[in-house]
């Protein structure tokens, strides 16, 4: 995903957020040395999580540790209202909630297609200043 942001912008992020279908030490161990504030959440907020044995999973640990912080919980909360709105309102808004083609290309092109009308109907509600 970071190779993709860097190819699209030609510019490295400085932060990351990134929710726990991204966890694994290999992911947190490469975003270690990167030199961008990651936060990488470590399972479902406000649910306890197992034990995170420090010297098998180094990484993890640590990211634990920042997510306990006011600054880690701070960014963390920050990516709920960036990166889920959207996806409310293509469910609510536009009522898309499965895809009509199969295939992954198709899939892809329908999605494209949701999100051109997602944006499409908000730059319309958009008044002029």
């Amino acid at each position: 995903m970071l190779g993709a942001v860097k190819n699209n912008t030609g510019q490295t992020p400085e932060q990351l957020l990134a929710d726990a279908g991204y966890r694994s030490e290999k992911n947190l161990q490469d975003l270690a040395g990167s030199g961008i504030n990651a936060v990488v959440a470590l399972g479902r907020e406000g649910k306890r999580c197992a034990e995170i044995d420090a010297s098998k999973n180094p990484h993890t640990a640590a990211m634990a540790a920042k997510l306990q912080t006011d600054e880690g919980r701070a960014a963390y909360r920050r990516r709920k209202w960036i990166a889920e709105p959207p996806n409310g309102w293509i469910k609510s808004v536009l009522g898309f909630r499965q895809f009509s083609l199969r295939g992954l290309h198709r899939v892809q092109a329908e999605f494209k297609l949701v999100c051109l009308a997602l944006n499409l109907r908000r730059m319309g509600s958009l008044k002029p200043v």
